[in-house]
């Protein structure tokens, strides 16, 4: 049941990230710092892609060792996302569209690198009370919310499409 289950996650966060990659690469420049909701959208966009990144790691506090946030430093700043505040930064489209790379590399290793074990195992994260497993999909569904959200945005200021995305999804 194991690789059924890692390739099944794998498949989910591929077709998320990537609707989240259409996203950001689709919207206008006008549109860049618009308010999708409550925040710009570069800060949605950024906001998704930094909780991907921090509810795929083991524990709260590998996040900041990683490599890609070590040689990334004013990117992530203070890290606003993670405090009890606000954010108030706004981002550039190249570094989250990096960022999406990086993200996606990371979701399928930390998956292929599960076992039956780990998945049941608790996660370690403040106020997610559940399962790896269960934050796995909660973190797509996270994933999939703001890109909705980013969507909309995008179709009704710009009639600008976002297609379903599914296993094997390839544009042109």
């Amino acid at each position: 049941m194991i690789p059924i289950m890692r390739s099944m996650l794998v498949n989910q966060f591929e077709a998320s990230l990537r609707t989240l990659g259409l996203c950001v690469a689709r919207c206008p420049d006008e549109l860049w710092d618009v308010r999708v909701g409550n925040h710009p959208f570069s800060q949605v966009a950024f906001h998704t892609v930094f909780f991907a990144d921090y509810y795929l790691g083991l524990e709260p506090e590998s996040l900041r060792k990683q490599a890609f946030h070590t040689s990334n430093p004013t990117l992530f700043g203070d890290y606003e996302q993670l405090q009890d505040r606000e954010p108030v930064a706004v981002y550039e489209r190249p570094p989250i569209e990096a960022y999406l790379i990086f993200c996606h590399a990371k979701a399928v290793a930390t998956i292929a690198a599960e076992t039956e074990e780990s998945l049941r195992a608790p996660a370690r994260f403040h106020r997610r009370d559940m399962s790896r497993v269960e934050l796995y999909v909660y973190n797509i569904r996270h994933i999939q919310h703001h890109a909705a959200q980013m969507s909309l945005r995008l179709r009704l200021d710009a009639s600008v499409e976002i297609p379903w995305i599914g296993a094997g999804w390839g544009e042109g």
